[in-house]
């Protein structure tokens, strides 16, 4: 090979390797070894995105079992963005709120008249699909999901400034029928 030759393909071979990830570079770790967890920004998601992309994915589930489709509720969304925003500033998920409102109240506030039928929370700092997911491993959580009683959701989350997620779904339904189902999932 001539020397032209021998530069072009070290320029080429010195470009390439600036495009690639560096080589042994994986996840910052934290004090205890473990991966630190990645910040999922979800205000640069765009308002009604991450709404529509869970709903979206719930009901292909629902679909897959030959369930009927739930549409996005506002008064059900409202009561979901409530609880979330409080789960944070009690620092810990759990259906109750600092006021002892349970989910049957909070929707009753936002004057949803349907039926509350379940409500599923996280704590993450998982996207609202990876948090479906885990929702979809645990038999109560997927029961909630997957409630042919179900026609109507409420979706919500707060995010924190270091990045963690709490995370609140509710299902009603407007025909006034089914029980009440609550889980959770702590991240």
């Amino acid at each position: 090979m001539n020397r032209r030759t021998m530069l072009m393909l070290g320029g080429a071979a010195a470009a390439l390797a600036a495009c690639s990830p560096t080589m042994g570079a994986g996840p910052k770790l934290g004090p205890d070894g473990k991966p630190l967890p990645q910040v999922y920004p979800t205000a640069a998601q765009g308002a009604g995105t991450i709404e529509y992309r869970l709903l979206d994915s719930v009901n292909a589930l629902r679909q897959a079992r030959g369930l009927g489709q739930l549409t996005l509720n506002a008064q059900l969304n409202a009561a979901a963005a409530t609880h979330a925003r409080d789960m944070s500033v009690q620092n810990r998920p759990w259906h109750f709120g600092s006021d002892g409102s349970s989910p049957l109240v909070r929707v009753q506030r936002v004057g949803y008249t349907g039926k509350l039928l379940g409500e599923l929370i996280s704590e993450t700092y998982e996207t609202e699909l990876e948090t479906l997911a885990t929702w979809m491993e645990s038999p109560d959580m997927r029961n909630v999901i997957l409630d042919p009683a179900a026609t109507e959701l409420g979706f919500a989350w707060f995010q924190e400034p270091n990045g963690k997620i709490w995370w609140t779904l509710v299902t009603g339904t407007s025909g006034g029928f089914g029980g009440f189902q609550s889980a959770a999932f702590n991240g």
